[in-house]
């Protein structure tokens, strides 16, 4: 026996289901439905009955867990008492980040800190991207998620999203698998900020170009991807953005390819706190287990 067979018993008969319980846990169903079928090997003893809308538990699944609880109760205790002892494991933290961070790259990371911290208050504050700056020189929160951080800055990277033109699907670059900046400065144009200062506009002065026809300027992404839908004009905007469901809608990839980088940050001149400490060592792990880097993309 284990813990995450112990964990996957007590969390299929709360949630009724291999799926929920799955997800409450964060392992796949897969393997939810195997560390079950383990531990019923392990004890030779049927612990579960599949129903058709569901799982259900055998009278000795009920006496096991009872047991399975009051294993966890024991090790939750432990885990508290040697936090106490620590130190690290009390207290709060406040972390502030921009509108497409919070529906992209920081959920995952808020989930499996919560998980692995659940004595840590974690206040997430949205808000654009200059004000998460402004916040952490001035200490109004401990962590902030900046954009295209400098390489020494010390920030942890915590992700990169690649920006994308997108058309309408009956215009005239519509057929083409790679546009670039020039080709898209003179067109009908739905600018988008996303609450960061690093949009198109500024992709184009980057590259020495401007927007000359902007038809309409908007903050939300996805209401520049539902105006480009309707033909309002072409945009560009993080692959992270785009919608499931792309009918009507042209997605070409820029060249040379350009991506925004996201980095995790402590307030500048100040020690971290404790609990800001192990946001930042979790972000580290975290990112190690992430895909490789694309060096061939420009970060802007």
């Amino acid at each position: 026996m284990n813990l995450t067979q112990l964990r996957s018993l007590v969390a299929v008969a709360e949630a009724g289901s291999v799926t929920a319980a799955a997800e409450a846990v964060g392992i796949t169903q897969s393997g939810m439905s195997q560390a079950l079928a383990a531990l019923e090997e392990a004890l030779g003893v049927r612990l579960l009955v599949r129903q058709r809308h569901g799982v259900a538990l055998t009278a000795f699944g009920e006496q096991a867990l009872a047991h399975a609880r009051a294993a966890l109760a024991h090790l939750e205790a432990i885990r508290r008492e040697a936090a106490d002892a620590a130190g690290t494991e009390t207290g709060s933290l406040r972390i502030a980040a921009f509108p497409s961070v919070f529906a992209t790259v920081l959920p995952p990371l808020l989930r499996r800190f919560r998980a692995r911290h659940p004595g840590i208050a974690v206040l997430a504050l949205e808000t654009d991207d200059s004000e998460v700056e402004t916040w952490l020189k001035t200490g109004s929160v401990d962590l902030g998620v900046v954009l295209n951080p400098p390489p020494d800055s010390g920030a942890v990277p915590i992700g990169q999203d690649a920006w994308i033109a997108i058309l309408p699907a009956g215009h005239c670059l519509a057929s083409r698998r790679r546009v670039s900046l020039a080709d898209l400065a003179a067109e009908p144009f739905v600018l988008a900020t996303g609450g960061c200062h690093v949009h198109a506009g500024a992709l184009m002065a980057g590259a020495g170009l401007s927007l000359t026809n902007v038809r309409m300027e908007v903050r939300d992404w996805a209401s520049a991807v539902a105006l480009v839908r309707e033909g309002a004009g072409i945009g560009v905007v993080p692959k992270s953005t785009l919608p499931e469901r792309r009918t009507g809608l042209r997605v070409i990839q820029l060249d040379p390819a350009l991506c925004r980088r996201f980095g995790l940050s402590s307030a500048p001149g100040r020690k971290p706190s404790p609990a800001a400490s192990l946001m930042l060592a979790l972000a580290r792990e975290m990112g190690g287990r992430g895909g490789g880097h694309d060096h061939r993309q420009q970060h802007v």
